[in-house]
């Protein structure tokens, strides 16, 4: 693409004249040759009308027609187009980080909303004011249960998100924290390994349900065994199964994290997503980000204020919690207009909805491929008698994404397809995929 500068030379000239230099590589003297930039040729500067042509002519040949059975975390959900048009009131769409509450009472209503909402629906006591994505969620979870309860060894059953596991293995390779995945039983938690590792070193253990391959689990067994311990509960969970499933407060999670991006937030190629997090209320002084809560003013009043803010701009640097936190909340905005939208008996509907298509392409496909057993919300696994990502390629060329091959991210899993269908596959789209995989196969 074309580079562009507002700079004609004399100004680059006269500003280089300024800093006592002499030219534009002078700028960069200080950067080692094997890390500087080999060059900084780019093509001629195009005009708008130009620029616009070449955007459109690359977003022309992207396939979008495709039916989605793809999730492995982010689905394609409905979003009433009420969602687009409240959060895209410039109020809300401008405004950055409240810290003039005077100023700020609509941000900090919706923001208490939110939070409201994410702790009834994770079941939990407190919530923050959201985080960046759930991967992020996960390691701030983890990073609280350090800061709680200052071990530094972590259980990670390895049915959790594995894009999840590498952001908090990312994070934490420059930290004293140990990092200890566990290895599924096929598809299934080890429980009985992970209850074996559960001793008084044992920072936190992470869980997820449904986990990557769609299995639902009940992990209040292993949760009362870390409890005896002091370990503390993370549970990874898919806000869109909580119409229906049991919720990590229910299984007794010290904190919940989470993706938001099924409450509303497009897809749209991998982002801005919405990391929740739940808490239960003796972790609150732990939490990264902020707390909005509720109070009167001098007249009564019922008004809204940042109640906790454990960042370094407000604390000593050594208290402070995390600096990831600059999230203005569009994205949990989003997620408090889709619940309300749905009110509860409408969330409910919709998570049954899901698990319902599910159910329905499971028979359809139950003659052509093994599907892998265990109760599932709206994503199941099947194993194929050929690769799985060389079938996905197969079924792309019939107008599905048929889903994501574990391969990815579990290399003996060749065989093995993760797919989910959400509310907005059709009946018809559900048997024509059927017709599509069996002559795929």
């Amino acid at each position: 693409m074309a580079g562009f500068t507002p700079h004609t030379p004399a100004e680059v000239k006269e500003m280089l004249g300024a800093a006592g230099l002499t030219g534009i590589k002078e700028l960069f003297a200080d950067i080692p040759a094997d890390l500087a930039p080999k060059s900084f040729k780019i093509p001629a500067g195009m005009t708008e009308y130009e620029a616009l042509s070449v955007l459109n002519s690359m977003a022309a040949k992207n396939n979008t027609s495709a039916a989605v059975f793809m999730g492995g975390g982010y689905y394609d959900h409905f979003i009433p187009a009420a969602v687009d048009a409240i959060s895209s009131r410039a109020e809300f769409y401008t405004a950055y980080t409240p810290y003039q509450p005077e100023a700020s009472q609509g941000t900090l209503q919706a923001i208490f909303e939110y939070q409201t909402m994410m702790a009834k629906l994770s079941g939990l006591e407190v919530s923050n004011a959201s985080l960046y994505d759930g991967g992020t969620a996960l390691y701030e979870a983890i990073a609280m249960a350090i800061r709680t309860n200052n071990r530094s060894k972590v259980i990670i059953d390895k049915g959790v998100n594995p894009i999840y596991r590498q952001i908090v293995k990312t994070y934490a390779a420059n930290q004293k924290i140990e990092i200890m995945e566990v290895d599924l039983k096929d598809i299934y938690t080890d429980r009985e390994k992970i209850k074996s590792m559960l001793d008084e070193s044992i920072s936190a253990v992470v869980m997820q349900t449904p986990n990557y391959f769609g299995i639902v689990d009940d992990f209040s067994d292993i949760y009362k065994s870390a409890q005896e311990k002091g370990i503390t509960k993370i549970a990874v969970f898919y806000p869109m199964s909580l119409g229906i499933l049991k919720t990590p407060g229910e299984m007794n999670a010290d904190i919940a994290v989470a993706d938001g991006q099924s409450l509303g937030l497009p897809l749209s190629f991998g982002g801005p997503y919405l990391g929740i997090m739940a808490a239960s209320k003796g972790y609150v002084r732990k939490m990264p980000g902020r707390i909005v809560g509720e109070t009167v003013d001098k007249n009564g009043t019922k008004c809204y204020v940042l109640t906790l803010q454990a960042r370094e701009q407000h604390i000593r640097r050594e208290k402070a919690t995390s600096n990831i936190c600059s999230n203005q909340a569009l994205c949990a905005l989003r997620a408090v207009v889709y619940l309300a939208l749905l009110g509860r008996e409408g969330f409910r509907k919709a998570s049954l909805v899901n698990f319902e298509k599910a159910e329905y392409l499971k028979s359809k496909l139950k003659k052509l491929a093994e599907i892998k057993k265990g109760t599932t919300f709206n994503e199941f696994t099947v194993k194929l008698d050929c690769g799985a990502a060389v079938f996905a390629k197969k079924m792309l060329a019939k107008g599905f994404a048929a889903g994501i091959p574990a391969s990815l991210y579990y290399p003996d899993k060749k065989n093995y397809l993760i797919i989910a269908a959400t509310e907005k596959r059709t009946k018809k789209e559900m048997d024509d995929f059927a017709v599509a995989f069996k002559s795929a196969l």
